[in-house]
């Protein structure tokens, strides 16, 4: 049986819903949901779905079972946003997947999820689900919207840590995540507060590292920067495990122009008015409000390799910072999967590189090999997928090293 919710609201208590792309291409729920339900189920669309949940009509649901194959993982923030709108209602949420990877299946168990179904379906396994969520006790989550608190105040004069790859893949989002949670996470008790800001509007992976959704709440915020406030700001943040608070890059690809150069200064005095540390992710690209962040990050680290695009831009972005009378001299130049401590022609061609661009390197960045593809790809800080990576280790002294001198400088004034 597949029915409109409305239409069979109108004999039947509506006590359960499918939520799919096309409940047809799921046969054995149909199937199984008559076995279980009889006729007090329907169908809704996502876009029918969303809606519903909104409304008091939803409130004698028990349960939905969202339906979804390997083209729905297009929609994940949809799927997300119905999860949210359904737990709102208390209403238990059965996931129900064919072909989905596992790191969606995780996103969407993460963001409230109660139950999850392979399909085909197992036989009886429909069922037994709904056995186990009746027996449940429903706690409500807090709707996808809520803001975390920022109640703990700086002195107004957080740290910026600003974070740019030379050249696409060089590792600069990978290193600003970690960095932030090595910051997060230096201490027992008393850590530092933190914020990521993903200001790579257009291709921004700092969600798909931390395995954050990307709300439309992110959109909002920047449509509208100027009339925006800290409790906006607050409500356009996600947190990760309660330690990191990240402002992730938008759900769409946006025009790098979007922010203007004082609208960029405001977040920025939002962001260091309540934590400790802003690690501000930008994109490979010199847009207008570049120089906002490179005036206001008190470390400006770009990452680099060594290959000759990344040095033949090092000299390319030296010119266009010195023609501006920029700081160029303000730059610390990292340098990622360096040589290993035996490769001795590695080395050398790493002085012969420093030498010949005029740049110092100061740190360089061992490589972390197929762990740090992998705990990307889970959405994890090394620390929790792969703990004694050397890259991990090299994170943890630089971290380590930003702390002192910030306990320092806290110290003498």
């Amino acid at each position: 049986m597949t029915s409109n919710v409305e239409s069979a609201a109108e004999t039947d208590a509506i006590l359960a819903c499918t939520i799919s792309r096309d409940v047809q291409n799921f046969d054995l729920l149909i199937e199984d949901m008559e076995a279980v339900m009889g006729e007090a189920w329907g169908d809704l669309s996502f876009d029918e779905a969303f809606a519903f949940l909104g409304q008091p009509d939803a409130d004698g649901l028990e349960f939905v079972a969202i339906a979804i194959d390997s083209v729905d993982e297009e929609n994940l923030t949809q799927l997300t946003q119905i999860i949210a709108a359904a737990k709102v209602r208390e209403v238990k949420v059965i996931l129900i997947a064919e072909d989905v990877s596992p790191t969606s299946l995780h996103q969407l168990l993460r963001n409230g999820a109660d139950e999850f179904v392979p399909y085909p379906l197992p036989e009886g396994e429909l069922a037994a689900a709904v056995d186990r969520i009746r027996q449940e006790p429903v706690v409500p989550a807090a709707p996808a919207h809520a803001a975390p608190s920022l109640e703990k105040q700086t002195n107004g004069d957080g740290a910026i840590i600003a974070v740019q790859g030379m050249a696409g893949g060089v590792g600069a989002t990978t290193f600003a995540v970690n960095l932030a949670w090595e910051l997060a996470t230096s201490k027992k008790e008393g850590n530092p507060s933190v914020c990521v800001l993903d200001l790579g509007l257009q291709f921004g992976s700092v969600s798909t590292y931390l395995d954050l959704p990307r709300r439309d709440a992110i959109f909002e915020f920047l449509s509208d920067i100027e009339h925006s406030d800290e409790d906006t700001f607050a409500g356009a943040l996600s947190s990760f495990e309660d330690k990191l608070q990240v402002f992730t890059a938008p759900a769409d690809i946006l025009p790098l122009d979007l922010i203007q150069p004082h609208e960029l200064q405001k977040v920025l005095d939002m962001a260091v008015a309540h934590f400790d540390f802003v690690i501000v992710d930008l994109p490979p690209s010199m847009v207008n409000w570049s120089e906002v962040v490179l005036d206001r990050a008190n470390v400006y680290f770009a990452l680099m390799e060594l290959d000759m695009r990344s040095a033949q831009n090092v000299l390319r972005l030296r010119r266009a910072l010195e023609n501006e009378n920029l700081p160029f001299d303000k730059i610390r130049f990292l340098l990622n999967r360096a040589p290993k401590f035996t490769d001795l022609h590695g080395k050398s061609r790493v002085k012969r590189m420093a030498e010949s661009l005029g740049v110092a390197i100061d740190v360089l960045l061992p490589d972390g090999g197929k762990p740090v593809t992998q705990a990307c790809d889970h959405g994890l800080p090394l620390a929790s997928q792969a703990a004694k990576n050397p890259l991990r280790k090299e994170i943890t002294k630089l971290a380590a090293s930003i702390l002192a001198v910030d306990e320092s400088a806290t110290k003498a004034a």
